[in-house]
């Protein structure tokens, strides 16, 4: 059977915000570049969110998801991205990263 990822409302919308605040705090200096970096977070997931290196997501964070996939986009930001899963159906909810006010609580 084929696997299904689907992506929330909610995390397409932290995307975005993510995507503005890159340019505007000038992470990058070309919009093109934010998109580009948010788009690789995307492909991340669409690889590895299926694969069986997940964790299960601490008790205070099982509200976004049970499960977890880290991401290491370079060497000062890592992004936790939490899911569901049932079956072979994805659902991706949240992310944070470790700059996040969130962050200590995770472990």
């Amino acid at each position: 059977m084929e696997k299904t990822i689907i992506f929330s409302q909610a995390f397409h919308q932290s995307i975005e915000e993510l995507i503005y605040v890159l340019y505007a705090k000038k992470y990058f200096g070309f919009k093109t570049d934010s998109h580009a970096y948010a788009q690789k977070i995307y492909d991340f997931i669409s690889i590895n969110v299926t694969m069986p290196n997940s964790r299960k997501s601490p008790f205070n964070f099982q509200q976004y998801g049970k499960k977890y996939i880290k991401y290491k986009a370079n060497s000062h930001t890592t992004w936790y991205i939490f899911f569901d899963q049932k079956g072979d159906r994805f659902v991706i909810n949240y992310i944070l990263n470790n700059h996040s006010q969130e962050y200590p609580e995770l472990f």
